[in-house]
């Protein structure tokens, strides 16, 4: 299906006869929404309340939206971060990502739609864009493997909290059949590596050096973002399955794969 999220009879098509909805849809990246914040707003809040309102009109209750636990929560006061962490998001994408979850939750008082909030760490594996600039650890193995150097603002001491998309496709999936009272849930690994032990990891993986451009730190990355999955685990019956190193493993195998299609189909 392709439309857009600004479409009135897109959505509209798009929603009929459904039992839920899980929203993916994102127009920026945390590393330029805030280059045209009103864009940021018009495409991503404007688009959802279009989408809230054409549910209501199709009497479709349920949604799954993804959210931000990377940007949402702003400079953490302790780690790892609760739910109920304070939220002063740093970037114009973290905002929108939490006006979205107030306005799903207006929605819920106001017309009965069930709303389950994820709040998704750092997602990486196969079929993830490489050339897009989001996921660093797409971003990073695609740059190793074509022996290009690898750029890092700051000195690579913040630290992350990556999942494997599997994981996260299977906490959508406990998301869409869950009617509890909870509404927000976190979903990391629950782990947190800096960006230079994540260089390292990669390292091994693929049983080479990897050079790095060191840059200034920009002013919206935050030192430190892992999560608390408890509440995850305790109430959706979920937990992430798949290590790092393995993940990153997977991960490479399907680059190379790709790899080897593009290049047998050049003439």
């Amino acid at each position: 299906m392709h439309g857009d999220l600004l479409s009135g009879a897109d959505v509209t098509d798009a929603v009929a006869g459904m039992d839920a909805v899980v929203h993916l849809v994102s127009t920026t990246l945390p590393k330029n929404s805030n280059d045209d914040p009103i864009y940021d707003v018009n495409t991503n809040v404007v688009g959802t309340l279009l989408m809230l309102n054409a549910m209501v009109a199709a009497k479709v209750r349920k949604i799954v939206f993804i959210s931000s636990g990377g940007t949402v929560y702003g400079v953490p006061k302790h780690v790892p971060l609760k739910e109920d962490h304070p939220t002063d998001p740093l970037t114009s994408y973290g905002i929108t990502k939490l006006a979205i979850e107030k306005y799903l939750h207006l929605f819920k008082h106001l017309h009965n739609i069930h709303p389950t909030i994820l709040r998704v760490a750092n997602p990486y594996g196969a079929r993830q864009r490489v050339n897009s600039g989001q996921g660093v650890v797409g971003t990073f193995l695609y740059q190793a493997l074509h022996s290009n150097p690898i750029q890092i603002w700051g000195d690579g001491s913040s630290i992350r909290d990556y999942i494997y998309v599997s994981d996260v496709a299977a906490a959508f999936a406990k998301a869409i059949h869950y009617e509890g009272e909870e509404s927000i849930f976190n979903i990391g690994a629950g782990e947190g590596i800096s960006l230079v032990q994540l260089i390292s990891h990669l390292e091994v993986v693929l049983g080479k050096d990897i050079k790095v451009d060191y840059h200034p730190a920009r002013s919206f990355d935050v030192p430190a973002s892992v999560l608390d999955i408890r509440r995850a685990k305790e109430v959706l019956a979920w937990e992430p399955q798949i290590k790092l190193v393995d993940g990153l493993v997977k991960t490479v195998e399907w680059m190379q794969r790709l790899d080897n299609d593009q290049g047998s189909r050049k003439p």
